[in-house]
């Protein structure tokens, strides 16, 4: 099972979960993944520092217990913890009664240069603040209804999808960790954070399976020749399909770090992760996949992102259509 990431925890060797804080390490004595082991994360991460009745660490960590909390993905626990963690940083004694509007704006435009993380704050308050009223702490919700920050033209970089020569260019030169991860990507057309989450025990030799951490759809997923001869040739190190040397699980931070490299290396840095996932809807468009095969496969919940993703490809293969009919 892949440990759920949260900042300051340390696996110093398989089964053994530490917290290092200002130097100091303090151990979890509990199974990764379970409400007790997220327990005694934040008790250590919050340091018992709220000694305020109603603060800002008090609150997170009734908030932690509650099934507001329970209740979310894997993905949605990951995201609101890097924004639990920062108000953790900024105002853990504080009295959240005494948060404004102003204080949640302010706490944006700090952050505007990550616009996405900037939206992410109100979003998490206005929960927290719900949470408070629900506990009788407060009667207001300062973060609700906050309007987001709009990225700037110039820092939207819309995934460009993988082209024919940049792929070719991979499958013949990249090294065989990167190869392997590109083939998974295209050949399952899943989101980058889905591939570190595949085991072995996933693939039966003909399909993959799935179970997608952002929607919770579970998918069923034949693979490509290409990926079964990738996934043939791969080294298996432990349960995972992509795992460290020592066959732990890879994490999405180091498989993003090995494909920036090779992507450097080879000269095709402007494809990104994502792109293959374009690429893969791309592929599933020329060979004439309607939206609903398209979105079996991908778990796309709304056709206008696989339109987004296939119109280009259907587009080329039109204008082919319509050039060859040209020359006759």
């Amino acid at each position: 099972m892949a440990i759920e990431r949260k900042p300051y925890l340390k696996e110093a060797k398989p089964g053994y979960w530490y917290v290092r804080r200002s130097g100091r390490y303090q151990r979890i004595h509990a199974t990764p993944n379970t409400p007790e082991f997220d327990r005694i994360y934040w008790e250590i991460v919050n340091c018992n520092a709220g000694t305020a009745k109603r603060s800002w660490s008090a609150l997170i960590t009734s908030y932690k217990k509650s099934d507001r909390w329970g209740c979310l993905r894997l993905r949605t626990r990951q995201d609101y913890e890097r924004v639990l963690l920062y108000i953790l940083q900024c105002n853990a004694d504080r009295d959240i009664t005494g948060t404004s509007r102003k204080d949640v704006l302010a706490a944006m435009e700090k952050n505007k240069h990550r616009t996405r993380f900037a939206n992410y704050l109100p979003a998490v308050m206005s929960v927290l603040f719900e949470h408070a009223i629900d506990l009788g702490w407060t009667s207001k919700n300062p973060a609700k209804g906050v309007r987001r920050l709009k990225t700037p033209i110039e820092r939207t970089q819309p995934h460009k999808p993988w082209s024919d020569s940049a792929v070719a260019k991979w499958r013949s030169e990249a090294k065989p960790l990167p190869r392997l991860i590109f083939e998974i990507g295209v050949g399952s057309v899943q989101r980058p954070s889905d591939w570190v989450n595949f085991r072995w025990s996933d693939y039966d030799g003909d399909s993959l399976r799935v179970k997608q951490s952002k929607t919770g759809l579970e998918l069923y997923l034949p693979c490509t020749k290409i990926l079964k001869n990738a996934l043939s040739e791969a080294p298996r190190q432990g349960f995972h399909i992509l795992t460290l040397q020592d066959g732990r699980p890879m994490s999405y931070r180091r498989m993003a770090e090995i494909m920036r490299q090779e992507r450097d290396r080879l000269g095709v840095a402007q494809y990104d992760l994502h792109a293959l996932r374009y690429r893969g809807v791309q592929e599933l468009a020329w060979a004439g996949c309607s939206d609903e095969e398209i979105a079996s496969f991908s778990g796309h919940a709304t056709k206008e992102m696989i339109r987004k993703y296939a119109g280009e490809a259907r587009q080329r293969m039109s204008a082919m259509s319509a050039v060859t009919k040209r020359n006759t």
